[in-house]
């Protein structure tokens, strides 16, 4: 059960980490865009959070709203 979850959370991870990349974006930028949203973190925290890939839906759905995204390709984060 453990590995199935690990799974998906490397899943969740990599799609983040693919929509930052596919707009050349680092984690302190990511933070910038969160900040203008109304949404406080830093860039470490942010890399923790990403690192871990524990992070909630809401951040999830924060960062894509942030970072402009408007499509999700779920085969994209594997």
């Amino acid at each position: 059960m453990a590995a199935k979850r690990k799974d998906w959370q490397a899943q969740v991870k990599g799609l983040l980490k693919a929509e930052l990349k596919r707009r050349n974006l680092s984690y302190a930028d990511l933070a910038n865009k969160l900040g203008s949203v109304g949404i406080k973190d830093n860039d470490r925290n942010i890399s923790n959070k990403i690192s871990r890939g524990t992070f909630t839906a809401v951040f999830f759905v924060q960062c894509m709203e942030a970072i402009g995204v408007k499509t999700i390709h779920l085969e994209d984060g594997q």
